[in-house]
C-alpha cells in the first residue's frame, strides 16, 4: 500500500517476542507456556511461583541471573498491578536491574517494545484468566 508506515517493530530473529497471553498461558515466539514466566530476549522459563502474594528476591533469582546484565526487569502482576516494597525494589536494584510492576498486559506491550529497542530487559510475568 502506496504512502503507508509499518509500525512492527523490528527485532532480531532468534529474540523470545510475547505474541499473545490470556487464559493461564502466553504464546512467546511460536511457543505456549501455561503458568508464570520469566521471558529473556533469548529464552523463555517456566516461573516457579504459586500467587503474586509469593513474591520475594528468593522467587525472583531466575530472573537476576548476573550473566544477563539486565537493565529493566518488569513484574506482569496478573489483572492488576500491585505494588513491591521498597526494600524488594531495593535488593532487585543491588542486583542490576530496575524494577517496573505493572498489569501482566502492559508488562508484555513494554517488554516487546523494549525488545525492539535492543535493551536488556526480562519479564516475570503472572498469568491472566
Amino acid at each position: 500500500m502506496a504512502g503507508t508506515m509499518d509500525v512492527t517493530p523490528l527485532i532480531p530473529e532468534g529474540r523470545q517476542v510475547i505474541e499473545g497471553y490470556g487464559e493461564g498461558k502466553f504464546r512467546i515466539s511460536g511457543a505456549v507456556h501455561e503458568g508464570p514466566v520469566i521471558v529473556f530476549p533469548e529464552r523463555a522459563l517456566s516461573w516457579p511461583i504459586a500467587a503474586i502474594e509469593d513474591l520475594s528476591i528468593e522467587a525472583l533469582s531466575l530472573a537476576l541471573d548476573p550473566g544477563d546484565a539486565l537493565e529493566i526487569l518488569l513484574l506482569g502482576c496478573g489483572s492488576s498491578q500491585i505494588f513491591v516494597t521498597p526494600s524488594l525494589r531495593a535488593q532487585i536494584r543491588e542486583r542490576g536491574p530496575v524494577l517496573d510492576s505493572m498489569d501482566t498486559g502492559a508488562a508484555c506491550r513494554t517488554y516487546n517494545v523494549l525488545l525492539s529497542e535492543g535493551r536488556r530487559v526480562a519479564a516475570a510475568l503472572m498469568p491472566v484468566a
